[in-house]
C-alpha cells in the first residue's frame, strides 16, 4: 500500500472562513478575501482559510493550491496578463509571493502595517498595497528564486484614515485611493515635474470603490463629448481623464480631469525643448518612464503619446455627475465593487445580498438581482466581462452569475457551523456529508463539487450518514430521526424513529441495505429498524452509558456497538432470541470508535485514554493494542490554562477506518493530527497535520507569553479596539454563544474515512473535508523522453513482436496512419496483453483512435475486441474519473452504436438466409 496522500482539494467550502459564531457581527478577519478571475476568465482564485481554491469554469474541477499561509487569508493578486505571480496576504499582515503555475512559493515578507487592499498595475510591473493610511507601490520580482525580491519604489501618503480601495491608470503610471475619511487621492507612480497630487472629497461615508476610466476608449469614443466637450462640467478643452468614486452611502461621483485652454495655447505656442528637458531629468533621477533628451531631440513632441502621469500635469478635476444607488433605503448599503473599463460595465454589492449592473458613464441600471439574505463580501468580473463573481463570506457562499443570459455559472455553499460526517458511495464517487445545520449535501469526489443540498428534513445536528445502497442516503440527527433519502428524485422517502424521544449519536447499515440501526444518548439503547417497511423491529439494551459508535460485519449480520460505559458489544441479529445475551469486550475506559476489518475477522475498539484495541471476532481474545496518545495530542487552545503536554482532552481517537485491504488503520481525533498505523507491526507509518491555519484554535503547541495576560489570552488578530473581544467561552461548546462577537474554530478531525478505492482518504474538521489522494498528476513517460521514438522504430518493435511499445510510440507521434497501422498489425491472442500495457495517460487518446479506426473498418469483431479488453482493464479507473474521459467514451459509444445500427439492418433483412446457412 502507498503511503504518499497529498491534499488534493478542500470540500465543504469554495469562499470564506469557517463560521464559528452566531452573532450577525463579521470582525474584519471573518469578512472573507477577495476573488480574482485569472487572466483567461475560465478560472477563478478563491481563499478559503488559509488556502486557495482554483476552480476551473470550463471543465468543472476544483482544485487545492498546495500551499498554507500562516492564518485566513485577506487578500490576493494575481499578475495580469501571464498569471506568473501570486500574491497572498494573511490578516496578520504576512505575504506569500507565490509562482501560480507550479504552486511553489518562491518568497515570504511581512509587511509593518494593516494591507486591507493590493492590486498589480495592468502592465505588471509593479503593485500597489495600503499600509495603513498611506499607499505603497513595490516592484514585481521574477519568477525565480530571489535573496531580496520585494523592492519598494515608492510610498505614498495624504490620507489621514486608512486606504480601503485601490486603481490604477490604463498605462499604469497613475494610481488613485480611496480610505476610510470619505476622500480619494491621485498620485503619479513616479515623480512628474509640477505635478501636485489632487485631493476628491464630497462622499459622507467611506469610499468602497475607486475606478479609472479606460483613457483609450476615451479617445477613441468622442461622443460622449459632443461640441466643445460639455458633459455638465464646468471644465472646458479635451478630456485627459475620467474616474468614479463610490461611497458606502450608495453615492457613485464622476469626476473629469481637463486642461484649461489658456494653458493649452501657451503650450502649443511656445518652445518647449527646455520644458522637456527638465521633464526627462526629473523622469531620469525618479526612475520614470522619460527618455534621454538626445533621443527626445529627434523626436517630435506629441500629446497623443504622453503618459496620463504627464497629461494631467497643470490639469483640473471636477464633479461632472453624481447618483444614488440606495433609493433612500438607510439599511442598504454598498460593500463591494468591480468595474470593466474596457466595456463601462460596474458592478455593486450591497449589505441585503443584492447586486446592481451598470454601464457608466450614464449610470443606467442594466441587471439587478438578489443572490443571497447576506452581505456580499467581494465582487469580481471577467476580462471579457460575461460572467460575474460573488462572495458572500457570512455564509460562505460563492456564486458566479452570466447576466446576459440570467443563468448561474456556479453556485457553491458549505455547510453553516460546519461539517460533522461523511460517508462515500459504494463506487467511491458521491460523497454524502451531514452538518451541524441539519443538511445532507452530496459532492462529486471528482470535480469537487456539491451537485445538490437534499432538502432539510432534518431540525438538528447530523450526526451521522451512511449509503444504504448507491441511491439511497441514510441520515441520523439528534432530533431524533433517521432519514432514508433517495438519489434519483432527492427527496425524503422514508422516516425512522423510537417509540420514546431521543437524540442518535451513531448509525450503521448492513450490507445488504435492509436493515438500520442507530444508537441513543438516553436512553442508552440502539434501535433497529427495516429499511423498507420503516417499522422498529427490535431494541438492543445492555449499555449503561451513550452509544458513540455502531458498525456491522461486512458479511455476516453482526453488530457491535461501543458506549461511553466502556464495553463493546457484539450482537447477532438475526439469531437473537430473548435469552440470547451479547458478547461484550471490556475496554477499561469510555470507548468512543469501533470499526471492523473489511474481511470482519477483526475489531478495532478506541478509547479516551488514547488506546486502539484489536479484538479477534471469533473467540473474542485481545490481539494487540496500540498506545497513541504521544501521536495524536495536539496544540493549545487560546482558553487553555495548561501546555499541550499536560492537556488530555485531545489525546484521544474519536473516528477510525480500516484500509481498503484492512493492513491499516487511519485515525482521527480531537487534535490537529490524522494518523496511519500498520496492524501487523503496531507502528506508525505517517501522521498528517490537518491544517496549519493559525486562525484556528489548537493549531500552535505553545502559546506566545506576550499574548499571555492575567485576564487572559489576547487575540493577535484584532484590527482595531472595537473589535477585540476576550469574553471566555463555555467550556464544552462547539458554538460560540449568541451573545460573544468574536469565536476561533478548533481544529480537529470529526470522522475520517477511506473511499472504496483504497485511492483516496477524507476527514472531516472545522475547515470542510479534506480529501488526500494518492498523486496521480505526476506521471513519469521515459518514451517521451527519448529521441528514439520514430516511425522506424515503430515498425522495427513490430517486426520484432514488441506490439506494446509500439502502441506507446506511436501515440506519442500521434500520427493516425501510423496508430492505425499497430493496432491492426496486433496479433487478436495479444490484445489483452497490449492493452495493459497502456498506462492511464494514454487511455483517452487511445479511445479517440479506436474511434476514429471503427467508423469505416470492416474488422468489427477485431475492435470490439479492443474495446471490451480497454473496459475490462481500465474500467474502474475511468468510471472513477468519468468527467474526464467522458468526451472520448462517448465518441466510442457514438460508433458502436451506429455500426450495431447497420449490422442489425443487415441481419434483419437477411434472416432467413442466415437460418438456412446455419442448417
Amino acid at each position: 500500500m502507498k503511503f504518499n496522500y497529498k491534499l488534493h482539494r478542500l470540500c465543504g467550502a469554495s469562499y470564506g472562513t469557517p463560521a464559528a459564531t452566531g452573532s450577525g457581527v463579521l470582525s474584519s478577519s471573518s469578512k472573507g478575501s477577495n476573488i480574482v478571475f485569472t487572466s483567461d476568465g475560465n478560472s477563478l482564485l478563491s481563499p478559503v482559510g488559509n488556502r486557495i481554491q482554483v476552480l476551473d469554469l470550463l471543465h468543472h474541477s476544483c482544485r487545492t493550491l498546495p500551499f498554507e499561509a500562516r492564518s485566513n487569508i485577506r487578500r490576493i493578486a494575481l499578475c495580469p496578463h501571464d498569471d506568473r505571480i501570486l500574491i497572498v496576504i494573511d490578516v496578520n499582515n504576512y505575504a506569500l509571493m507565490v509562482n501560480f503555475h507550479r504552486g511553489v512559493v518562491l518568497h515570504r515578507f511581512k509587511f509593518k502595517k494593516p494591507v486591507r487592499e493590493i492590486k498589480f498595475c495592468p502592465d505588471g510591473s509593479k503593485f500597489a498595497v495600503s499600509a495603513g493610511k498611506h499607499v505603497q507601490v513595490w516592484l514585481t520580482p521574477g519568477v525565480r528564486r530571489e535573496f531580496a525580491p520585494m523592492v519598494l519604489h515608492k510610498t505614498y501618503t495624504g490620507l489621514v484614515a486608512d486606504v480601503t480601495t485601490l486603481d490604477w491608470s490604463s498605462d499604469s503610471s497613475v494610481l488613485l485611493a480611496g480610505g476610510k475619511d470619505c476622500q480619494a487621492r491621485v498620485w503619479t507612480v513616479d515623480t512628474v515635474k509640477d505635478y501636485e497630487p489632487w485631493m476628491f472629497i464630497g462622499h459622507k461615508k467611506p469610499v468602497v470603490g475607486v475606478h479609472f476610466e479606460d483613457r483609450n476608449r476615451n479617445t477613441d469614443r468622442n461622443h460622449f463629448f459632443a461640441g466643445n466637450g460639455n458633459t455638465g462640467s464646468t471644465l472646458a478643452g479635451k478630456l485627459v481623464a475620467r474616474l468614479y468614486t463610490v461611497s458606502e452611502d450608495g453615492v457613485i461621483v464622476t469626476r473629469e480631469c481637463r486642461q484649461e485652454e489658456e494653458e493649452k495655447n501657451s503650450d502649443d505656442g511656445g518652445n518647449p525643448g527646455l520644458e522637456n528637458l527638465g521633464n526627462d531629468a526629473v523622469d531620469f533621477f525618479s526612475g520614470g518612464s522619460g527618455v534621454t533628451p538626445s533621443v527626445r531631440a529627434l523626436t517630435k513632441s506629441d500629446k497623443n503619446t504622453t503618459d496620463q502621469a504627464h497629461a494631467i500635469v497643470k490639469a483640473r478635476w471636477g464633479n461632472t455627475s453624481r447618483h444614488y444607488f440606495n433609493d433612500n433605503s438607510s439599511t442598504k448599503t454598498v460593500v463591494s465593487t468591480a468595474y470593466s473599463s474596457e466595456h463601462s460595465l460596474l458592478v455593486v454589492g450591497f449589505s441585503t445580498g443584492l447586486f446592481g449592473l451598470y454601464e457608466l458613464p450614464s449610470v443606467s441600471n442594466i441587471h439587478t438581482l438578489s443572490l443571497s439574505h447576506s452581505t456580499i463580501g467581494t465582487v469580481s468580473i471577467n476580462p471579457s466581462a460575461d460572467w460575474l463573481a460573488f462572495g458572500c463570506p457570512k455564509t460562505q457562499q460563492l456564486l458566479i452569475w452570466e447576466w446576459r443570459s440570467e443563468t448561474y455559472i456556479l453556485k457553491q455553499s458549505g455547510h453553516a457551523y460546519g461539517m460533522r460526517c461523511v460517508s462515500y458511495s459504494p463506487d467511491g464517487i458521491v460523497v454524502a456529508t451531514g452538518g451541524e445545520d441539519g443538511t445532507v449535501k452530496l459532492w462529486n469526489s471528482q470535480s469537487g463539487f456539491c451537485y445538490v443540498t437534499l432538502p432539510k428534513s432534518h431540525t438538528a445536528a447530523v450526526t451521522a450518514v451512511e449509503f444504504a445502497n448507491p441511491t439511497v442516503v441514510l441520515s441520523a440527527s439528534l432530533d431524533g430521526t433517521v432519514r432514508a433519502h433517495d438519489l434519483h428524485r432527492y427527496r425524503n422517502f422514508k422516516t425512522y424513529t423510537s417509540d420514546i424521544p431521543c437524540q442518535f449519536l451513531s448509525m450503521a447499515v448492513d450490507k445488504s441495505g435492509e436493515i438500520v440501526c442507530a444508537g441513543s444518548t438516553e436512553p442508552f439503547r440502539v434501535c433497529v429498524w427495516s429499511v423498507q417497511t420503516g417499522k422498529l423491529t427490535d431494541i438492543l439494551t445492555g449499555h449503561m452509558g451513550p452509544i458513540a459508535g455502531l458498525a456491522f460485519h461486512p458479511i455476516r449480520g453482526t453488530l457491535a456497538s461501543a458506549s461511553w460505559d466502556g464495553s463493546v458489544k457484539v450482537w447477532d441479529l438475526y439469531k437473537r432470541d430473548g435469552n440470547s445475551a451479547p458478547e461484550t469486550f471490556e475496554n477499561g475506559a469510555d470507548v468512543v470508535c469501533v470499526a471492523f476489518r473489511p474481511d470482519g475477522n477483526q475489531l478495532c475498539s478506541g478509547t479516551i485514554r488514547g488506546l486502539l484495541r484489536f479484538w479477534n471476532v471469533e473467540d473474542g481474545s485481545l490481539i494487540c493494542e496500540i498506545d497513541g496518545q504521544k501521536d495524536i495530542k495536539g496544540g493549545r487552545k487560546i482558553n487553555d490554562r495548561m501546555t499541550a503536554d499536560n492537556n488530555a482532552s485531545s489525546r484521544y481517537f474519536t473516528s477510525i477506518a480500516y484500509s481498503a485491504d484492512g493492513t491499516c488503520l487511519l485515525a482521527g481525533g480531537n487534535s490537529k493530527y490524522v494518523c496511519i498505523y500498520e496492524i501487523s507491526q503496531q507502528i506508525l507509518l505517517k501522521k498528517f497535520q490537518i491544517s496549519f491555519n493559525r486562525s484556528l484554535d489548537g493549531v500552535l503547541d505553545e502559546l506566545h507569553s506576550k499574548n499571555l495576560t492575567d485576564g487572559g489570552p489576547m487575540d493577535d488578530e484584532a484590527d482595531s479596539a472595537d473589535e477585540i473581544d476576550n469574553a471566555p467561552h463555555l467550556p464544552g461548546a462547539r458554538r460560540a454563544d449568541d451573545g460573544s462577537r468574536r469565536s476561533r474554530v478548533e481544529v480537529l478531525t470529526m470522522q475520517v474515512a477511506f473511499s472504496p478505492t483504497g485511492r483516496e482518504w477524507s476527514a472531516v474538521s472545522g475547515e470542510g473535508l479534506h480529501v488526500y489522494s494518492l498523486d496521480e498528476d505526476m506521471i513519469f513517460d521515459p518514451l517521451a523522453l527519448t529521441e528514439a521514438v520514430t516511425p522506424s522504430a515503430v515498425h522495427k518493435n513490430l517486426k520484432s513482436g514488441k506490439f506494446g511499445a509500439a502502441l506507446l510510440m506511436s501515440l506519442h507521434l500521434n500520427e493516425f496512419g501510423l496508430v492505425k497501422a499497430v493496432i491492426e498489425d496486433t496479433p487478436y491472442e495479444s490484445i489483452a496483453n497490449v492493452v495493459r500495457s497502456i498506462g492511464h495517460e494514454h487511455i483517452s487518446q487511445l479511445i479517440q483512435f479506436l474511434s476514429k479506426c471503427m467508423e469505416d473498418s470492416p474488422h468489427l469483431e477485431y475492435y470490439l475486441q479492443w474495446c471490451l479488453e480497454l473496459l475490462q482493464s481500465h474500467g474502474l479507473f475511468m468510471e472513477k474519473n468519468r468527467g474526464k474521459y467522458l468526451r472520448s467514451f462517448r465518441a466510442l459509444f457514438r460508433v458502436v452504436q451506429s455500426r450495431f445500427v447497420d449490422l442489425k439492418s443487415i441481419c434483419n433483412d437477411n434472416k432467413y438466409s442466415l437460418e438456412f446457412l446455419e442448417q
